[in-house]
């Protein structure tokens, strides 16, 4: 039988890493939920059943023990099995430091599949941040972040091969891939040079040199270059031009067609009508 069960946190605050809300439900047959574009982060576990996820083009089925995360920005939709349809339990959070503690357990737009063993802890910790913020006390917001931490723990030691040390690489490669990442995860928004410089640490015009000669391109035309390629796969979405350029960080409709035309000359509305081409990644 059907249930759904939701509980918000009503004292979000600013922080590191902050849950929005959490919840839970056994889903109708084919129950879907999108195509849709959030501005947060949000984490779904299969508690039982099926169902496929669809993100970035690309579709996974999923059952017991999966977990998927939703980026903010991303084109996104999920349905639920026909016949053993999936009961699941979800968090929704943000905060300034998730893109490095996800990246940290290499989990991304293009990675956003978990695997854990369907252990009591794991999904526990979903509960317990349910029912901190259905209690709704002042010291909620805490607590909630500290199970989510735990989560993410959890995550690190049950679902992820640690990554052998590449002595390969270069620090300024790191940097590099750090600072191509950042753009991935925050294209979606009215960021500049200046706030990347500034996340990452390093001095605007150092960052813009060494990223130059290792992509080829200044940050602000790869930014470009990455907006441009997520709204070739929006538009071939059931969005408006308004909600593809939004999705892409233009709040200006009809400045996002005008870039749009010129990277690829043709108009969006045309670019639908044709055949689309077909998107790259330029996250490396």
């Amino acid at each position: 039988m059907p249930t759904y069960s939701f509980a918000m946190n009503p004292f979000p605050g600013k922080g590191e890493l902050t849950v929005l809300f959490a919840g839970s439900s056994q889903t109708e047959p084919q129950h879907q939920a999108g195509p849709q574009v959030l501005d947060y982060y949000l984490v779904h576990m299969v508690i039982s059943g099926k169902g496929s996820f669809r993100s970035m083009g690309k579709d996974y089925e999923l059952g017991k023990g999966d977990h998927f995360f939703i980026f903010p920005g991303e084109l996104v939709s999920y349905i639920s099995d026909r016949d053993d349809p999936w009961c699941y339990r979800w968090i929704a959070c943000k905060g300034t430091h998730i893109v490095q503690l996800l990246s940290q357990l290499g989990i991304s737009p293009y990675k956003p599949i978990v695997h854990t063993k369907q252990s009591r802890k794991t999904t526990a910790l979903f509960y317990q941040v349910e029912q901190i913020l259905r209690e709704g006390h002042a010291s909620c917001d805490i607590q909630a972040e500290g199970y989510l931490r735990l989560l993410l723990g959890e995550y690190a030691k049950q679902a992820l091969v640690p990554v052998p040390r590449q002595t390969s690489i270069s620090p300024q490669q790191q940097q590099m891939e750090q600072a191509i990442l950042w753009l991935t995860l925050q294209y979606n928004k009215p960021i500049s040079i200046e706030q990347m410089a500034y996340d990452l640490g390093y001095h605007r015009t150092y960052l813009s040199k060494i990223f130059k000669a290792y992509t080829g391109l200044a940050p602000m035309h790869y930014l470009l270059k990455l907006r441009m390629e997520r709204a070739k796969l929006l538009l071939q979405e059931q969005l408006t031009i308004e909600q593809v350029a939004s999705s892409v960080g233009f709040t200006d409709a009809l400045y996002f067609s005008k870039q749009f035309k010129k990277w690829s000359g043709f108009s969006p509305s045309e670019y639908r009508l044709g055949k689309p081409i077909s998107a790259y990644d330029c996250s490396r």
